[in-house]
């Protein structure tokens, strides 16, 4: 089969590739993954390049208008024909991104204040042992030796298994018969044995989110955070949500192990850049948390996916077993123990768990609402009494995908949206300060809102006929700018459009409608709730008033509301330091109720209801009252 040269620019990364491979693959061969929220279906327009010189086939796909324009094709619908080169502009590469670590979190996050709860019983832990050198007359074998003395000594019945057999004869001798045993907590098998003063415990926490991958070195010992890293999940080059990349594990030969490694390749390289930083041998990692939604625990562990789509969507297995770090592919200690957590339902996964957990909203009689807005809106009502969670296909809006110039909470990303009634000019707060690259969650939010409070859309979403030159027709349709491409660090208008608007909608009435789904479930009115729990990094940058004002958030006292951060990471946190942490984390999972929202009628009713700013029903939001005033509706 031929062969040619694809060189891509700016980085200067020439790979060989046979005829017919996308522009797409052919990027991911160069190690320049590009964005793909529809997971190369040719919908999303996110992997536009331009192709500089050679032979190409557009297999379909659609770009904006006024990216045609200016010679843009789409990636994955781009064949190679002969030796080409192409421009990839920076808001098509993956790269790396910011991850927040640090978080405006207004709930307790000392572990040390939160282990008060729990007692410091670490998944792993260090003991000191002095063996009898064997002689003719000793002569117990080495593995008879050293089950002896944790017997005698520790009163522990433990285990080895053949990897750490292979090991331990030189490695009693070279330590002279003076050694630190490291043990798992969950079944005091011997991770590894090293000369006597150098054996010290690390775990992992990792939090395998469907955007974002977050990990947390730990000393299990003293129960210190020693650091944190985090990265964009590289599985986002075969879509943005768990939906695509089910798709492209069940229907791409190869496609699972693909994902896998994708998976795989980000949680390590992270590793690999915290312990380096740190000086720390990764034979010292003995122990990993992971917290992940059931989709990303099943593609991690290359567990096929396919019925956790198909209804009545069950997962392969929602409480896993603990497993060693060689066979799920961590680049740590081999024989480390892996502990994944354990998902409700296929939907409501393990990253949920490991946030209740950390909140401890069942340990109290407050009734709470816990919600993760994230790639998907899953949330958990309810306390020591009883507990009963969903999750709704919000889509991936909040987290800047699928909007035009959508992007994650990094610098760059405008946060917060000023506009001025009567001149309806714009001021934008953005992350770090300087020129906006797109706008986030927060910032989207913080939209919809002033542009229903300026009377620049309706309740519906639609733009009204106002006078300003920020509000244009396209081809596409209506659009609003709020930053001009002079203002911008790309050189291009940041706009709001019409779709965006629409989508936006959607995916706060798919999350309110769960909160009305849960409550009405269980005979309740919003009143009753006590407290409200927001998780992950979108709350760090959330006004309150805002998501009340375009129906997102229940209208309820601001001082109800609680942001805990990355409740999942920390979750995975304790569940390190703590074993009764885990158990509970265990039995948590098992009596959790989940409520099926695409089973009855229930749902979509409340969707229905929600898809207007605030809502149908203006009394469930009486702090925002109708809005606006004059109404007509533009194109």
């Amino acid at each position: 089969m031929n062969q040619f040269k694809v060189t891509f620019l700016p980085a200067d990364v020439t790979v060989r590739v046979a005829a017919g491979t996308t522009i797409m693959a052919a990027a991911n061969e160069a190690g320049l993954p590009l964005k793909s929220t529809c997971g190369g279906a040719g919908t999303c327009g996110r992997c536009a390049v331009k192709i500089e010189t050679g032979e190409v086939q557009i297999q379909g796909g659609r770009l904006p208008a006024r990216m045609e324009k200016e010679g843009y094709t789409l990636a994955c619908q781009t064949v190679i024909k002969g030796d080409v080169v192409v421009t990839i502009p920076p808001e098509s590469l993956l790269g790396q991104h910011q991850v927040l670590l640090q978080d405006k979190g207004r709930l307790q996050d000392s572990l040390t204040d939160l282990l008060g709860h729990y007692p410091l019983e670490p998944a792993c832990s260090v003991t000191s042992l002095e063996l009898a050198e064997p002689t003719l007359t000793e002569n117990a074998s080495d593995a008879s030796r050293l089950l002896a003395a944790l017997r005698k000594e520790k009163d522990l019945e433990a285990s080895l298994d053949l990897d750490l057999l292979r090991k331990l004869p030189d490695s009693l001798r070279q330590a002279g018969w003076q050694i630190d045993v490291t043990l798992a907590a969950t079944n005091n098998r011997i991770i590894q044995v090293v000369p006597r003063g150098t054996g010290r415990a690390y775990g992992l926490a990792i939090d395998l989110g469907t955007t974002t991958v977050a990990v947390s070195l730990l000393d299990l010992g003293s129960g210190q955070i020693v650091a944190r890293n985090g990265s964009y999940n590289r599985q986002a080059a075969y879509g943005d949500d768990v939906i695509s990349r089910i798709i492209h594990a069940t229907s791409n030969e190869g496609g699972l192990e693909e994902l896998r490694q994708a998976a795989l390749a980000t949680i390590n390289d992270l590793i690999s850049a915290i312990l380096g930083s740190r000086g720390i041998n990764p034979a010292g990692v003995t122990a990993a948390c992971v917290a992940g939604n059931t989709t990303m625990a099943h593609l991690l562990l290359g567990i096929n996916p396919r019925y956790l789509r198909l209804s009545p969507y069950i997962p392969a297995a929602a409480e896993l077993p603990t497993l060693k770090a060689a066979e799920v592919g961590l680049r740590i200690n081999p024989g480390a123990i892996v502990q994944i957590f354990p998902a409700v339902a296929s939907y409501v996964g393990g990253d949920i768990v490991s946030g209740a957990l950390f909140t401890g909203i069942a340990r109290g009689e407050e009734l709470t609402l816990f919600i993760d807005i994230g790639t998907n809106g899953e949330m958990v009502l309810g306390n020591s009494d009883w507990l009963i969670s969903c999750a709704c296909s919000a889509g991936p809006a909040f987290e800047g995908s699928g909007i035009t110039c959508g992007m994650r909470a990094m610098a760059g990303a405008i946060e917060g949206v000023t506009i001025d009634p009567e001149t309806l000019e714009v001021e934008l707060e953005v992350i770090g300060g300087g020129r906006p690259a797109g706008i986030c969650g927060s910032g989207l939010i913080d939209c919809l809102a002033k542009l229903r409070r300026a009377g620049i859309i309706d309740r519906t979403g639609n733009f009204q006929d106002v006078t300003t030159p920020r509000l244009r027709q396209t081809d596409e349709g209506p659009e609003f700018v709020l930053a001009w491409a002079a203002q911008s660090s790309n050189h291009r208008d940041i706009v709001l459009t019409a779709a965006d608007i629409k989508n936006l909608i959607r995916s706060k009435g798919a999350v309110f409608a769960g909160i009305q789904s849960l409550l009405k479930t269980v005979s309740l009115e919003m009143e009753a709730i006590e407290r409200i729990i927001i998780a992950g990094g979108f709350g760090n940058y959330l006004h309150i008033p805002n998501a009340v004002a375009i129906g997102l958030l229940p209208d309820l006292p601001p001082e109800k509301y609680v942001f805990a951060g990355n409740t999942s990471l920390k979750g995975a946190e304790l569940a390190l330091l703590s074993r009764p942490a885990w158990q509970e984390a265990l039995e948590l999972a098992r009596r959790m109720t989940y409520l099926e929202l695409s089973a009855g009628n229930l749902f979509m009713e409340e969707f229905v209801s929600a898809l207007f700013l605030p809502h149908t029903q203006l009394e469930l939001f009486p702090s925002v009252g109708n809005g606006s005033g004059s109404e007509r509706s533009l194109g």
